[in-house]
């Protein structure tokens, strides 16, 4: 039986048609911006989120670095969830390259809250204290299982934000996600945030890219962060041309993702009670907990009967559905998973 692979979203191969895409797109040379596909790429995400300008990123952790460095002076703070991608997998480059402190709160089921975010926020801290100035929500936020953060609690985030002067970044890798599965417009979520990343080769299924979306000074200051990176690149429209097909074919599909996520979390509950509440499931990740088996361990055996899902922590495990499962395999998953765990 062919492995059925649960390890993430970002392990999805470009379709025939991605591909075909790919091979006739029109390229130039993006560090001197003069990539037509790249140019259609950053201006139809920065339209989509009601934004001025945009940047096609390599990866999702470069653009929230860029993204955050507009925000956010050497020598400042971002405040964000403590299980946030920022601060949990990105190497620590917040304070490795950007030279900015981050600070966490902890969210009550991974969702944010504006009251607990009030409690973190310092201004005008002058020579003795680290002063705030803005706040990262990753929405969905994957370690707590794809997450969705409720629209109106980004409003009074935002709000609150904006009460004390400082500035808002989203970490959208899977705002595509909730984007579907609540029906809330990309420009509703965009009119929340100063910066906001989004990346294609999660759920969308393109083998490589991000884009960050900004103002335009913004993003024309980011240009030169990201080269000064070294994180030019030069024909950039063959990988755009894929976020462009991602976008055009590949985003409605993503409930499908959703349903065989819930499909996996029905069959494991069903067979390890205690390992996952199946309503709590809202997109395409489940975490779930191995109680009294070592993660690791279940993990094994799961991948020696052909099922391999990810480990966040000594007795907890992630799967995520995809473009290349489908919901069968997502059950058959489940089971197997279910019976190491009974």
């Amino acid at each position: 039986m062919p492995a059925i692979d649960l390890r993430s979203d970002t392990l999805t191969r470009p379709t025939p048609g991605m591909l075909e895409a790919m091979t006739t797109a029109p390229v130039g040379d993006d560090v001197y911006d003069e990539d037509p596909t790249v140019h259609e790429l950053e201006s139809r995400a920065a339209e989509l989120f009601g934004h001025e300008a945009a940047l096609f990123c390599a990866t999702g952790s470069l653009s929230n670095q860029l993204g955050v460095r507009m925000l956010v002076e050497p020598g400042t703070e971002v405040l964000c969830d403590v299980q946030a991608h920022i601060v949990r997998a990105e190497m620590g480059a917040h304070a490795a390259v950007g030279q900015v402190t981050t600070r966490t709160f902890s969210s009550p089921s991974g969702l944010a809250d504006a009251d607990r975010i009030a409690e973190l926020i310092s201004v005008g801290g002058g020579p003795y204290h680290v002063s705030t100035a803005a706040v990262a929500i990753e929405n969905t936020l994957n370690y707590a299982g794809g997450k969705i953060q409720p629209y109106q609690n980004l409003v009074e985030i935002s709000e609150l934000c904006q009460q004390y002067g400082i500035k808002r970044h989203l970490d959208g890798a899977r705002l595509w996600n909730a984007h579907i599965a609540t029906g809330v417009p990309l420009e509703s979520y965009g009119a929340l945030y100063d910066t906001i990343s989004v990346c294609f080769s999660k759920g969308l299924g393109a083998p490589i890219g991000s884009v960050l979306v900004s103002s335009a000074d913004n993003i024309a200051r980011a240009r030169i962060v990201r080269k000064r990176m070294g994180a030019g690149w030069r024909q950039a429209g063959v990988l755009a041309a894929a976020a462009l097909y991602a976008l055009d074919n590949q985003l409605a599909r993503l409930a499908d993702d959703h349903v065989a996520a819930r499909a996996f979390a029905d069959e494991l509950a069903a067979l390890a009670p205690a390992a996952i509440t199946p309503d709590d499931v809202q997109t395409n990740i489940v975490v779930f907990d191995t109680g009294d088996h070592d993660a690791g361990a279940v993990a094994e055996s799961a991948a020696e009967q052909g099922i391999r899902v990810s480990q966040l922590g000594p007795r907890t495990l992630r799967a995520v559905a995809h473009l290349d499962v489908d919901e069968g395999d997502c059950r058959t998953a489940g089971k197997v998973l279910g019976s190491l765990l009974a």
